[in-house]
C-alpha cells in the first residue's frame, strides 16, 4: 500500500507539472473504486483550475475554484501525468484532461476513491476525525504522551491509529520503533513522556528520510515517472527475520500485531 511518504512525494510531483492548469475534460472508465465515483464528475471539474495540492494523512486533495477532489491511492493506486498520446492501461480507471496533459489514475484493485465536494474537504467525513500530521510540530512527545495515558494496547498499534497520527504505515512504524528502542508490544500506557519524545522524533525522521529518497519500495508503488523509491534498502527490520540486528548483531525476530507483520530485536527493543 503507498505510505505517508509515497502519497507525499505524489502530491509534489503532481504538483509541480499541474498547478494553475486547467480541466479541460475527464472521463471515467471504472466508477465501482472504493467508493462509487460520481457519473458527473467530470461536468464538476471541467473548465475548473486546479490552484494547490495538499496531503493530509494519506489523502491527495486537489483544490479547485469551487470545490476540492480528495483522492485516495488504495492498496495499490497511483496518478500519473502523462501525455495525451500515452496508451491506456489495464485498470487505468479515471482520466483528467489539462490540455495536452492527462492525469490518469491506475488502481488494479480497485480499493482507492476519487471524491469530490463542494465544502472544505477538512470538514468531509473522509478526514474530519483524522489525527495529528507527524511530520508537523504539533506532534511531539507530549501529544504522544497524552493520547496514551489511559490506553492499555500495543504501542504498535497506537502509532498506526489514524485517529491518533496519520500515516504511519506499517514499515514505518516497525522502523520508528526499532530507532527509538522500544518493543512493539509494550503497553501504550507504560512509556514515560522522555521515550515518548525520542519515538515521536524517530516517527518523523524516517518518515523524512523516506520522502527524501522517493518512497518505499513496494511492489504496487511508483513515483510519477515509473521508476521505484529507494528506501527500502535502508531499512533495518523490516522484512529482515533472522538477519543480524544493525546495533547488536542479534537476529530480528518476527511477530503478527493486529494482523500485520512485526520486525524487532529483542535486545535493543524494550
Amino acid at each position: 500500500m503507498p505510505e505517508l511518504p509515497e502519497v507525499e512525494t505524489t502530491c509534489k510531483g503532481v504538483s509541480r507539472i499541474l498547478n494553475s492548469k486547467t480541466v479541460t475534460g475527464g472521463i471515467i472508465h471504472e466508477r465501482r473504486l472504493r467508493y462509487e465515483v460520481e457519473t458527473n464528475l467530470p461536468d464538476k471539474l471541467l473548465g475548473k483550475t486546479l490552484y494547490e495540492i495538499k496531503r493530509r494523512g494519506k489523502y491527495i486533495i486537489m483544490f479547485f475554484d469551487g470545490g476540492s477532489l480528495i483522492i485516495h491511492l488504495g492498496m495499490s493506486g497511483s496518478l500519473r501525468v502523462l501525455s495525451t498520446n500515452t496508451e491506456k492501461r489495464k485498470h487505468d480507471h479515471i482520466e483528467l484532461f489539462f490540455g495536452n496533459l492527462i492525469l490518469r489514475f491506475h488502481d488494479p484493485r480497485r480499493f482507492g476513491s476519487f471524491t469530490w465536494t463542494d465544502h472544505s474537504p477538512y470538514e468531509h467525513k473522509l478526514l474530519k476525525s483524522l489525527g495529528a500530521e507527524p511530520l508537523e510540530k504539533c506532534f511531539d512527545g507530549a501529544y504522544l504522551y497524552q493520547k496514551t495515558r489511559n490506553r492499555r494496547g500495543h504501542i504498535k498499534s497506537l502509532i498506526m491509529n489514524a485517529k491518533i497520527v496519520v500515516g504511519v504505515g506499517n514499515i514505518y512504524a516497525n522502523e520508528s520503533l526499532f530507532e527509538a528502542g522500544i518493543h512493539p508490544h509494550r503497553q501504550a500506557n507504560r512509556i514515560s513522556l522522555k521515550r515518548y519524545s525520542r519515538l515521536a522524533q524517530k516517527i518523523k525522521d524516517v518518515l523524512w528520510e523516506s520522502i527524501l529518497s522517493g518512497g518505499t519500495t513496494l511492489r504496487d508503488f511508483y513515483d510519477k515517472d515509473g521508476n521505484p523509491g529507494y528506501f527500502k534498502t535502508k531499512l533495518k527490520v523490516y522484512g529482515k527475520e533472522g538477519q543480524p540486528c544493525s546495533a547488536c548483531d542479534r537476529p530480528i525476530k518476527h511477530i503478527v500485531t493486529g494482523q500485520r507483520a512485526t520486525y524487532y530485536c529483542s535486545h535493543c527493543q524494550r
